[in-house]
C-alpha cells in the first residue's frame, strides 16, 4: 500500500526564510548604529581610540637642554635722566633697535638668553647705526607663556647696567612663537646720569 505523505508547500518555506531573514536583520540594524557612531565619533587629537575606550596619549616631554632663536624689534617709548623724562619720535629724533639671540632653556622653568641689539638713529633727515647693546640674561619661566629676563648690559656708547624684562608668548604655531615684552633699562656710566627707560619689544622665537 503506497502512502503519499504531505510534503511541505514551496511558497511556505519561502516566506517562513524570509521572515527569519527580515527578523535577522532588524536585530542586526538595531545593533548597527550604536558601533558605526561610537567607530566614526570625533576624538580629540590628544586622544586615541582602543578596544571601544578613548585614553588620553602620553604626551612626550621635551628633551633639555634645548635651543631656540628669536628676532624682534624694541621701541623705546620713555627715558627719565635727570629729572626729566624723555621722549622717543621728540625732537625730530627717533631710535628703534632690532634685538637677536638665543635663547637656552635648561628646564621648563629655566634658561639663559644670549642677546645683541643694534640700535639705528634717526635724525636731522639722517639716519645711523648709533649704539649695539651686548645684554645676556637669565630666564625664569612660568605657565601660560610668562616669562621674567634679568640681563645685564653693555653699550658699545660707554653705558652699562641691567635690564630686567617682562615677556609675554599671545600666539603659537608650528613654526614660531609670538611674544610682546616691556624692558625697564637701568643705565650708568660715560660721566651721564643715571637713566631709567621704557621699552616695548615684539618679535618671535623659532620652534
Amino acid at each position: 500500500m503506497k502512502i503519499n505523505l504531505p510534503l511541505p508547500h514551496c511558497k511556505t518555506t519561502y516566506y517562513r526564510l524570509l521572515q527569519i531573514c527580515l527578523i535577522t536583520l532588524g536585530i542586526a540594524g538595531s545593533l548597527l548604529p550604536k558601533s558605526v557612531s561610537a567607530q566614526i565619533k570625533d576624538v580629540s587629537p590628544d586622544s586615541i581610540r582602543y578596544g571601544g575606550s578613548i585614553y588620553q596619549k602620553i604626551k612626550p616631554k621635551p628633551a633639555y637642554p634645548k635651543v631656540v632663536g628669536y628676532l624682534s624689534i624694541i621701541l623705546p617709548l620713555k627715558t627719565l635722566s635727570a629729572g626729566k623724562f624723555t621722549s622717543n619720535f621728540s625732537h625730530h629724533t627717533s631710535s628703534i633697535g632690532f634685538p637677536l639671540g638665543v635663547n637656552v632653556l635648561y628646564s621648563e622653568r629655566f634658561g639663559f638668553s644670549y642677546e645683541i641689539t643694534p640700535t639705528i638713529k634717526s635724525s636731522g633727515g639722517s639716519s645711523r647705526v648709533s649704539n649695539l647693546l651686548i645684554d645676556p640674561g637669565t630666564m625664569f619661566r612660568f605657565d601660560h607663556g610668562f616669562t621674567i629676563i634679568t640681563r645685564l648690559a653693555f653699550e658699545t656708547s660707554g653705558r652699562y647696567g641691567f635690564t630686567p624684562v617682562f615677556n609675554q608668548v599671545y600666539a603659537r604655531s608650528k613654526a614660531v612663537n609670538y611674544f610682546v615684552a616691556l624692558s625697564l633699562p637701568n643705565r650708568f656710566g660715560n660721566s651721564e646720569p643715571y637713566s631709567l627707560g621704557l621699552n616695548l619689544q615684539f618679535g618671535f622665537t623659532f620652534n
